[in-house]
């Protein structure tokens, strides 16, 4: 019995001092420094979903850790890390060559994305869709349809066009009708090409023909909108005869509310030689202005208008009417709609 108690003492002994040693083994590795360690041969592809790191203390310097090599393609799904410490120095660790393909669920299919969008759906009867600025439209918009009473005629400005907003085709014509004695018409008409040069500025060029004078013409223009929101246009007509005509206009939208609208607006005409036969000097001929008063209806596209108008002849024009018996100023009162559509 006596021997049995000491073998007994000497076995728990031994098991005390077995298990202090593991104890500081555990404690040793815990703060073991491994930023020189090399994981770069370390295969991690097998089944690991049962591992449980969450006792892990990662709290040391792994900034020189190399994990370029290692291999986790395996399954991890079911790894727990949630008691995992990583608030150590991981700056300077190397994944370039960690194979996480696995955890990411492979390459996405060829046509998961596609350049027009349609993420590999069929658009269907009705085609690939348009954006609404390469889709050519059309409008007309008449500026300009009324009478002058004292004149006794009809003054008209109207534009029709086709194309996108970066091309289009124009067709312009203004000018006036007599309505008594012969009912003469005088127009200048043109069919031009529009482009936007900037953000506020478009050009258009062209081929014109002026009734007034009988003669066509080649024509070239600007037309935009000036600082303070001045309306501008400004368009020059080679005739076949070399003689060149420009027309510069200008007006301003001065609105009240919502539809009550003044609009004030001036042009002027310049030759560059005489034409005694179709009362035309060098230089400045003539100037229009008008302001008219302008109720735009709710839906802006009909707007009624009352204003007033003055002509006259500049430079030699004024002595060449006389000559003619014509009147050198005219002023009328006028009544028309505007419209567009």
């Amino acid at each position: 019995m006596k021997i049995s108690k000491k073998n007994l003492s000497f076995i728990g002994l031994s098991s005390l001092v077995l298990l202090t040693s593991s104890f500081a083994t555990a404690a040793e590795m815990s703060s073991m420094d491994m930023s020189g360690m090399d994981h770069s041969g370390m295969d991690m592809s097998g089944d690991m979903s049962g591992m449980d790191h969450s006792g892990m203390d990662m709290s040391g310097d792994m900034s020189g850790m190399d994990h370029s090599g290692m291999d986790m393609s395996g399954d991890m799904s079911d790894m727990d890390h949630s008691g995992m410490d990583m608030s150590g120095d991981m700056s300077d660790m190397d994944h370039g060559s960690m194979d996480m393909s696995g955890m990411q669920g492979g390459q996405p299919p060829a046509d998961a994305r596609s350049p027009d969008y349609s993420n590999g759906v069929p658009y269907g009867q009705y085609g690939k869709p348009m954006m609404m600025g390469s889709m050519p439209l059309w409008g007309v918009s008449v500026d300009d349809l009324g009478y002058q009473f004292d004149e006794d005629q009809i003054n008209f400005e109207a534009t029709g066009w086709y194309g996108t907003d970066s091309k289009r085709i124009r067709l312009r014509t203004e000018g006036s009708a007599q309505t008594k004695d012969d009912k003469e018409i005088d127009s200048l008409s043109s069919l031009a090409y529009w482009k936007p040069l900037s953000i506020f500025w478009n050009g258009e060029a062209g081929v014109a023909y002026d009734t007034e004078n009988d003669n066509a013409a080649i024509m070239a223009g600007i037309v935009g909108t000036a600082p303070y929101f001045i309306e501008t246009d400004a368009r020059a007509y080679l005739y076949t005869d070399g003689q060149l005509r420009l027309d510069l206009g200008a007006e301003y939208e001065w609105r009240f509310d919502q539809h009550w609208v003044v609009i004030p607006e001036v042009g002027l005409t310049t030759f560059s030689k005489d034409d005694h036969n179709n009362g035309i000097t060098k230089g400045l001929n003539e100037m229009e202005t008008e302001v008219r008063l302008i109720y735009e209806t709710f839906n802006r596209q009909l707007a009624p208008y009352l204003g007033v108008s003055y002509e006259t002849a500049l430079g030699k024009a004024r002595s060449l009417r006389r000559q003619d018996n014509e009147s050198v100023d005219s002023s009328s009162l006028t009544a028309g709609v505007k419209f567009w559509f």
